[in-house]
C-alpha cells in the first residue's frame, strides 16, 4: 500500500517540475531576442505627411521595449571608432534623412552606457533594446520614431 503511495507522489512530483520546466521555458521565450527586419517595422505612411503614433502596426507596438537584433548600415559620420550613438538605415544607398526617405527606414541608436560601436561600409548587426521614441527636428517634423539601445554591434 505504501509502495502505491510513493509512486503517486512521484507521478505528481513529476508532473509539477514538468510543468514549471515548461512554464519557465515561455518566460525565457518572452525575453528571448527577436531577429527583426526593416519590413518588421515598416507601416502606412504617404509621402510628406505628419507621423501620428496611431499608424504603427500592433505587431510594431509589441517589439517595444522588447529584445532585438536588426541588420543595417550606419550612416556615417565624422567619427570611426568608440561610437556611442548613431543612425542604422535600412540601405547604404539613400540617407534616412534625405528627401524621400521614410521614418521607418531609420532608428537612431543610443548604445548601453560602457557600449560602443565602429564604423564600417558593410553591414551590421545591431542588438539591444527596441523602443519608440520620437525625434523631432526644429521645424517639428519627425526625423526618426524608432530607437534601439544597442548592447552589441557585429
Amino acid at each position: 500500500m505504501n509502495h502505491g503511495r510513493t509512486e503517486r507522489l512521484v507521478y505528481v512530483v513529476t508532473l509539477l517540475v514538468a510543468c514549471c520546466v515548461n512554464s519557465a521555458h515561455a518566460d525565457d521565450d518572452e525575453a528571448k531576442t527577436q531577429n527583426v527586419t526593416f519590413d518588421d517595422i515598416k507601416f502606412d505612411i504617404k509621402k510628406d505627411a505628419p507621423f501620428k503614433r496611431s499608424m504603427l502596426t500592433e505587431k510594431i507596438e509589441k517589439l517595444a521595449d522588447s529584445p532585438i537584433k536588426i541588420r543595417g548600415y550606419i550612416l556615417p559620420s565624422f567619427q570611426q571608432k568608440g561610437i556611442k550613438q548613431f543612425v542604422l538605415v535600412r540601405d547604404n544607398m539613400e540617407c534616412c534623412f534625405g528627401p524621400g526617405a521614410a521614418l521607418y527606414d531609420c532608428i537612431v541608436v543610443d548604445m548601453a552606457p560602457g557600449k560602443s560601436a565602429s564604423f564600417t561600409v558593410r553591414p551590421v548587426s545591431v542588438e539591444g533594446k527596441f523602443e519608440i521614441n520620437e525625434f523631432k527636428g526644429p521645424d517639428g517634423k519627425h526625423l526618426a520614431i524608432y530607437r534601439l539601445v544597442g548592447e552589441e554591434v557585429k
